[in-house]
């Protein structure tokens, strides 16, 4: 089983249940069994004279280890795209690695994103191309439609994310500002047969909103993206030049993405390998097989992670105090993402780290409880934590530094709490990605002397 490593403060049953829920979406795996067990259309790229491999995400490396270990030499080119730290120092026969920005595109970006498609370039019907999509590649490899430059994607980026806008409303702008997006990469490897295995990192895994749908028909249009922008109250911040851009698009004067039912998609094939749902039925069977009564709440949650830090401490209560839903020892397992919507100025976090400190005044006290928010990927915002792990005694332990957790929850600055209090788990790069998981622990009561 994945190890986690000891440093985390969590008692062994609950590092092991993460590690069950990371290895059950471990890409490496899921490439190489997808390869090896192939659907039809697999099949048929496997036998094709020429394999273009275009790797695309935070689990680029590994995804595109499985498929040169399947494929071998038939690989005529390959390009790994990903996020620095997330690429091991050795090279990988046959591939070339970059590295572009996340969560907001960088020249790495733009250089990527331009190495794609010349390895794209010159393809035959008779050729294929395999893409290995996961989460954060929205990001990793940008081509902005001329005249928009990277300045602009970097300026519109920041702002949805500040703004709080869920990842299928930022895309819906991305693909209307960005050549790889919303089917330009199948675009770009017509006529060639396409397979894209995708580890999904959004919710419902819609195939169209994961790495802003490189090879899938657009259903949003420029309307779409002018009132997600509207909507948050950004048209009026965008840099000049997008805003031109997209007032363009709604007098007809640039083309569409390619929407559902053009033939450009009738040679691409798509295939989910991992999501988020695997990998909290292995942390449920995991925790079960550990001696906990569980269940799983839900793996659609969403909202301001504050809010949902607060509901998920009110369950937590509830376990402790009344053995419900579920009695002592008890694990109750939740799946999602949450937002955070930030001010002009504001701390450092992530979600997952402001959902746990947004618990922590309502837990004070509860003996054995943990409320645990992690990211799948390791990286909890611009941080080098993959969440933050909050109990009954984060409070009096805040207190005696004289930390007020209203006062760093009001600046959207959990990192530097839980940094000076404990609680901070740094797993580092865990090379898969597939939103976030939340446990709500009661563990067994301590035995009295």
């Amino acid at each position: 089983m994945t190890a986690l490593t000891d440093a985390l403060p969590l008692p062994e049953p609950l590092r092991q249940v993460l590690a069950a829920a990371l290895e059950a979406v471990d890409p490496y795996l899921a490439v190489k069994r997808a390869l090896e067990t192939p659907d039809p259309p697999t099949q048929a790229l496997l036998a094709a004279p020429r394999v273009v491999v275009i790797a695309l995400g935070k689990a680029a490396f590994p995804m595109a280890r499985a498929a040169r270990e399947v494929l071998g030499e038939r690989i005529a080119r390959g390009v790994v795209v990903t996020k620095a730290g997330y690429a091991p120092d050795d090279a990988l026969p046959g591939f070339r690695v970059h590295i572009g920005g996340h969560p907001v595109p960088t020249e790495g970006s733009v250089r990527a994103a331009a190495a794609i498609f010349a390895a794209l370039r010159g393809l035959r019907p008779e050729d294929a191309v395999l893409l290995l999509i996961s989460g954060g590649g929205s990001a990793l490899a940008t081509a902005p439609h001329l005249p928009l430059t990277l300045a602009d994607m970097q300026r519109t980026t920041a702002l949805l994310l500040a703004s709080g806008a869920a990842i299928e409303e930022i895309n819906a702008v991305r693909k209307h500002l960005d050549a790889v997006k919303g089917g330009g990469l199948a675009r770009a490897a017509a006529p060639a047969r396409v397979v894209a295995l995708v580890l999904s990192d959004v919710l419902g895994d819609p195939l169209d909103a994961i790495a802003s749908g490189p090879a899938v028909p657009d259903p949003t249009t420029f309307a779409d993206a002018w009132q997600v922008l509207a909507s948050r109250g950004l048209t009026d911040r965008l840099p000049p030049a997008v805003r031109e851009w997209l007032q363009r698009g709604l007098r007809g004067e640039v083309p569409e993405t390619p929407k559902p039912g053009d033939p450009l998609f009738a040679r691409v094939h798509h295939r989910i390998v991992g999501n988020l749902a695997l990998a909290v039925e292995a942390a449920a069977a995991e925790a079960r097989r550990r001696g906990f009564h569980t269940a799983i709440a839900t793996t659609a949650l969403q909202g301001e992670a504050g809010e949902i830090g607060r509901g998920l401490a009110a369950v937590l209560q509830e376990m402790a105090r009344r053995d419900r839903p579920l009695p002592r020892p008890a694990c109750l397992l939740l799946g999602g993402e949450t937002t955070v919507t930030l001010g002009e100025t504001h701390g450092l976090g992530g979600r997952n780290q402001e959902l746990a400190l947004a618990a922590v005044e309502a837990l004070a006290g509860l003996p054995d409880v943990w409320l645990i928010s992690f990211a799948t990927d390791g990286t909890d915002g611009p941080t080098d934590a993959a969440g933050a792990v909050a109990t009954g005694e984060t409070l009096a332990r805040a207190r005696t530094l004289g930390l007020a957790p209203a006062d760093f929850l009001r600046r959207h600055d959990a990192y530097h709490f839980w940094d000076a209090v404990g609680g901070l788990l740094r797993t580092g790069p865990t090379q898969t990605n597939v939103n976030d998981l939340m446990l709500l622990v009661t563990m067994p009561p301590r035995a009295t002397a």
